[in-house]
């Protein structure tokens, strides 16, 4: 009996340093958004659920710009035409995501 508590004791030890110690993760320097065309491609992915294929598709071209470590992404209107776009904000850095919406 002895034995098999002792067992336990070393399995419960072992489980918990394996979790203590940190998972390996790969961050590059420039970033996870390090351009405008990975920018573009989160915002993309972000709208299309939220506001449908069709909305987002006609919206083309996006635009993004960097400033102060975010980028803010948007879609535009065709010529003539009355509304808003979606927008994005997203952290470069790490790929948060700080504000979706889209304008009336």
């Amino acid at each position: 009996m002895l034995r098999i508590l002792i067992f336990c004791f070393v399995l419960v030890c072992a489980a918990a340093s394996d979790e203590s110690e940190p998972k390996h993760n790969y961050k590059p320097k420039s970033g996870y958004v390090p351009d405008e065309k990975t920018a573009i491609a989160i915002a993309v992915a972000i709208w299309t659920p939220i506001y449908g294929d069709n909305e987002i598709k006609a919206e083309k071209p996006y635009q993004a710009e960097l400033r102060d470590g975010i980028w803010y992404v948007s879609g535009s209107l065709k010529a003539g035409w009355r509304g808003g776009v979606a927008e994005a904000e997203i952290m470069k850095d790490d790929a948060s995501v700080i504000r979706v919406s889209h304008g009336k």
